[in-house]
């Protein structure tokens, strides 16, 4: 089954672009030239989207292709499909890389097992429940990413918007 879903670079140096289609391009299959404009937020940055169809499991892929630079700030997202629930990463240098699962209006989809071990940790002490929901649902990325995700005055963008 395909899927849809959009590749958010919110920030990267500029000698990283092109390695950056390169490795969008591996795992799509074929060429790939994205649109880089200035990122404002970090001067000496680029950003650019960019949306695909791909198989169930691009996102992931996508991801992890992009995952190992440093410098990098991206998001991945890919819709639910008859197969397979929607996907969302982001990454940034300083958290690393969150993943979710997403249903078919965006909200995130936290598995049972994380919920137990979330309330287990606050029940032991070794958190609260608030910040280990907040981790949870990506609070510290979306905190983080909200100044990248503005694009620069008349360049198009597709807005992200939080589930509250």
């Amino acid at each position: 089954m395909t899927t849809r879903g959009v590749l958010y670079v919110h920030s990267a140096p500029r000698a990283l672009c092109p390695h950056v289609e390169w490795a969008v391009a591996g795992v799509l299959g074929g060429r790939v030239n994205l649109d880089w404009i200035r990122q404002p937020a970090a001067p000496g940055t680029w950003r650019s989207e960019f949306s695909w169809k791909a198989d169930a499991g691009t996102a992931a892929k996508l991801a992890s292709a992009l995952r190992g630079w440093q410098m990098l700030r991206f998001e991945v997202t890919s819709e639910p499909c008859s197969n397979a629930e929607g996907e969302r990463y982001s990454a940034t240098p300083a958290l690393g890389i969150f993943h979710a699962v997403t249903g078919i209006h965006g909200d995130i989809l936290i598995p049972e097992d994380r919920l137990r071990a979330a309330l287990a940790r606050s029940g032991r002490g070794e958190s609260d429940l608030e910040s280990e929901l907040t981790g949870l649902l990506g609070k510290p990325w979306d905190d983080e990413l909200e100044p990248f995700r503005y694009a620069g005055e008349g360049a198009p963008v597709r807005w992200l918007h939080q589930v509250v």
